[in-house]
């Protein structure tokens, strides 16, 4: 070991793609790897490290360039243009940071980098580090996405029943909107099938999952690839309790208004709030946020809906004041906090891949309304693999009625399938814990991982 690296195994360097949803469960492996003695540095794109609301400084941060340093993804004229920028100037700047702590006596061992940026593999290959990416969707999502880059399954969809070895059977409106709904978003089609066009040069493929969770699916893929389940990355507080300083994720884009969402719900009796929430991207259509707090005001029960301030214009008018004694509304919120209190019964949900497992991880049933992406994937298998939800059926223009959204939840939160669902619910929140816990299956993998970067370096 190098002179000046005593107080630490390796050295790591952490990539994510710069959005929250990405971040985050790269932020929590991260503290994962610290209390098992590596030293962790996040790089983060400049745009984004002027943009975060809060960061906990537990992690140390180093900025690179993404090309757009002033207004970041969302100032690209494309998403094609910003990818190919990304690509020529973070592998530049990456090495620039790469170099520099080198020569500060904190070399670096390994790359962990988000599996839609996999320039960043080729780059550790030419540094002689360790490569190893990180999936932030479920194993199940990107077997199909790897079908899809082999050839394995063809596009347009044209069979009524997609089967791929190690997954339920599934039908076109199950896959991820990519896929079903095709030459919709090519730029990310194209990215989310390139995560694998240099795959077998990495050394690790880190799951944000669990292997009791996607067991066929892991056990399949682990036979082609260096497939590892290390999740779920929430934070240890919620889980195993192992880290005693790891209650938040410690980045946020938006600012939960936290005293007022806790004190309302610790007001309402156990399992009666409905909490509703798509997440910080996801975009409802005006009709549809009708329907859904028409819903919410027919199923009669109280409920906590966060409403992006960008969203409130679709709102119906004066519903706020009209629903005040049974509802709450907020522009963010602790979600954590939210899921882990005793007086929420169900989640609405748009079944993006970090929320789904926050869900899992609290033992909260679900209410799966999927917008696009990886969402019905995740949608299916809450409903019919774990059964702990049910999938909110839409007309044949998309739309989830108000009567669909009030039978939903009734199914949830009441009679025979409601309480099937909260037992099932329970298991999933114990066998997460298992599985982070020490000598868990992702506890193990974390630490085997640990023990070849340390005997590497």
């Amino acid at each position: 070991m190098e002179k000046g690296r005593k107080e630490c195994l390796a050295h790591c360097i952490i990539l994510p793609f710069p959005i929250q949803g990405h971040i985050n469960p790269m932020l929590q492996f991260s503290k994962r790897l610290r209390h098992k003695g590596i030293k962790v540095t996040l790089a983060a794109t400049k745009h984004l490290f002027k943009t975060m609301q809060e960061y906990s400084g537990s992690v140390a941060v180093e900025t690179i360039s993404d090309g757009y340093d002033e207004g970041g993804v969302a100032s690209a004229e494309s998403g094609e243009e910003y990818l190919a920028r990304f690509r020529q100037v973070g592998t530049q700047t990456l090495e620039e940071v790469i170099e520099r702590l080198k020569n500060s006596c904190s070399a670096i061992d390994c790359i962990v980098y988000d599996a839609f940026l996999p320039w960043s593999l080729d780059l550790a290959k030419k540094l002689g580090l360790v490569g190893a990416a990180f999936f932030t969707q479920s194993c199940a999502v990107d077997h199909i996405y790897h079908h899809v880059y082999k050839g394995d399954v063809k596009l347009p969809l044209s069979d009524s029943e997609i089967l791929i070895p190690g997954l339920p059977p599934l039908k076109p409106s199950d896959m991820p909107s990519f896929l079903y709904i095709h030459g919709s978003y090519p730029p990310l089609m194209e990215m989310v099938v390139n995560q694998f066009q240099n795959i077998e040069k990495a050394d690790w493929l880190l799951f944000n999952t669990f292997h009791k969770l996607e067991e066929e699916v892991i056990d399949w893929m682990a036979k082609l690839l260096p497939v590892k389940a290390i999740g779920p990355t929430i934070p240890s507080m919620y889980l195993d309790k192992r880290i005693q300083d790891d209650r938040v994720y410690g980045l946020s884009v938006y600012k939960p208004i936290t005293g007022a969402c806790m004190e309302w719900l610790d007001k309402q009796e156990s399992n009666s709030v409905i909490y509703v929430s798509f997440g910080s991207l996801a975009e409802l259509g005006k009709v549809q946020m009708e329907e859904l707090a028409w819903g919410l005001k027919l199923s009669n029960k109280y409920f906590l809906w966060v409403v992006r301030t960008s969203e409130e214009s679709k709102l119906p008018k004066d519903f706020a004041k009209e629903t005040c004694e049974k509802g709450l509304i907020v522009s963010w919120c602790p979600q954590l906090d939210v899921l882990a209190h005793k007086s929420v019964g169900c989640f609405i949900t748009h079944c993006g891949w970090n929320s789904t497992l926050e869900a899992l991880s609290l033992g909260v049933p679900m209410v799966a309304m999927p917008q696009w992406t990886d969402q019905s994937t995740n949608a299916k298998y809450v409903m019919d693999v774990w059964k702990m939800g049910i999938r909110a059926s839409s007309d044949e223009n998309g739309m989830v009625s108000r009567e669909t959204i009030f039978n939903c939840t009734r199914q949830v939160m009441e009679g025979k399938t409601g309480e099937e669902m909260k037992k099932n619910a329970t298991k999933w929140k114990e066998l997460a814990r298992e599985a982070v816990d020490k000598g868990g299956s992702s506890d193990r993998n974390i630490d085997e991982f640990v023990s070849k970067l340390v005997h590497s370096n």
